[in-house]
């Protein structure tokens, strides 16, 4: 006889804590404060000498000292997006006043991926070996620039023995992260998840790259008005760094320890355009897909949704293309969304990007503010949603959706929803 199938209820999932490392700050505090004052976090790079460049701005984590997370010795070993890993990590736990007994358990664990990882450390070491020879290569080069070593070194700090696991697919690496995180408690293989993103990308190579890709932008004498997305005078993206992680919790341990619950998590959805290398579909069919799955793996209505923190790059491409297929998915009711793009203020965190504006959509639910897109001057006639444009907003709404696209044509989409008690 063939075994008797079983029918597995989905488990409900809270968001209990939030860990941010941007070029707005450290924690939710600074985070949110700059959000909701309009300030950018885009400056002239530091990193490097910058004068041969076309691009010479970046969003840059101000004040980061490693050492305030990291024994110094131990950080050495580490690229900076696994440094921004940890930082955001402890955050996140400190922030969701979890005990330690829970999170050292086969019950919790970590999915934490990144775009690119350790290219800084890839660059420093590949001009060692050219310069010292190959006996002069770290021990630790490995260690410090795969991919999956942040998700392994938070495991490791937090002693959490349970699913371990990173991603790397681009922008919608972290969302793609926090949305399989979500299914793994769902489907009751976890109880607890630490799930996020970090990426260290301001190095020469990777602005040299994206440069002469002719991707990010060239207003370098104007930094903090750089990042304007769906203006009609964008041209092109911020390069930004950091890391964000999420706490997420099943929806009944979290009650039962009486944790702060900023959002539930009730939808998550995949795509691919099956298009192009970097660009978007140009009809929106893989966002207005990757959105829609969303919504059905909530049970939720396009019209019940009240803010969507967009993609929104700032590049001339693909802030049309999402406004298109937001039109798709949302139909008349697109009107009366409040569609936000916070890399007005962060720049584009890469990998991390999905994990930090999720942290802010669980934000905006809480407090029932949209926060805005900054610098919108020029209306575009290809992109006329309501952007929430260079102030916050009081709003009422109960569900937020967070888009991210990524190289590749991979897309991944989250829809949370206001914790009502």
């Amino acid at each position: 006889m063939p075994a008797a199938s079983r029918t597995i209820v989905p488990r409900r999932v809270a968001v209990t804590g939030l860990g941010l490392v941007t070029p707005l700050g450290l924690g939710v505090r600074a985070n949110w404060e700059a959000l909701l004052a309009g300030r950018s976090g885009v400056r002239t790079i530091t990193r490097f000498d910058v004068a041969l460049y076309a691009t010479r701005i970046a969003g840059e984590v101000p004040g980061f000292d490693p050492q305030a997370f990291i024994d110094r010795k131990e950080a050495r070993k580490m690229d900076l997006f696994i440094q921004f890993a940890l930082a955001a990590a402890d955050l996140a736990v400190e922030d969701a006043s979890i005990p330690r007994s829970l999170l050292e358990s086969e019950r919790c664990g970590v999915y934490v991926g990144s775009g690119i990882g350790g290219i800084g450390s890839i660059e420093d070491t590949h001009r060692v070996l050219l310069e010292k020879g190959p006996s002069r290569v770290s021990p630790f080069f490995l260690v410090q620039t795969i991919i999956n070593e942040a998700a392994g070194q938070i495991s490791i700090r937090f002693r959490a023995k349970g699913p371990n696991s990173a991603t790397a697919t681009a922008c919608a690496t972290s969302s793609h992260s926090i949305g399989d995180s979500f299914r793994l408690i769902a489907r009751g293989d976890a109880d607890i998840m630490l799930a996020g993103g970090a990426e260290a990308p301001i190095t020469p190579l990777s602005v040299a790259g994206f440069s002469n890709m002719r991707a990010i932008s060239e207003r370098n004498d104007e930094p903090e008005r750089a990042s304007r997305p769906f203006d009609a005078r964008r041209d092109g993206f911020v390069i930004a760094e950091g890391a964000g992680i999420l706490v997420l919790e099943e929806l009944g341990a979290a009650l039962k320890r009486g944790a702060r619950i900023y959002a539930e998590l009730t939808g998550y959805g995949m795509s691919g355009d099956a298009y192009h290398v970097a660009a978007p579909a140009p009809d929106g069919d893989g966002a207005v897909r990757v959105m829609r799955a969303a919504l059905a793996d909530a049970g939720v209505e396009a019209s019940e949704v009240g803010f969507i923190n967009a993609h929104g790059t700032s590049t001339p491409f693909n802030d049309k293309v999402e406004t298109l297929a937001i039109k798709k998915v949302f139909g008349e009711h697109a009107a009366r969304v409040g569609v936000s793009s916070t890399k007005s203020m962060t720049g584009h965190l890469l990998g991390a990007t999905g994990a930090v504006e999720a942290a802010y959509t669980a934000l905006c639910l809480r407090h029932q503010m949209m926060t805005p897109t900054i610098n919108y001057e020029y209306p575009d006639p290809d992109c006329d949603l309501d952007y929430v444009p260079n102030s916050p907003r009081r709003a009422e709404f109960r569900y937020g959706l967070t888009n991210s696209f990524g190289f590749g044509g991979t897309n991944g989409s989250l829809l949370l929803k206001r914790w009502e008690d």
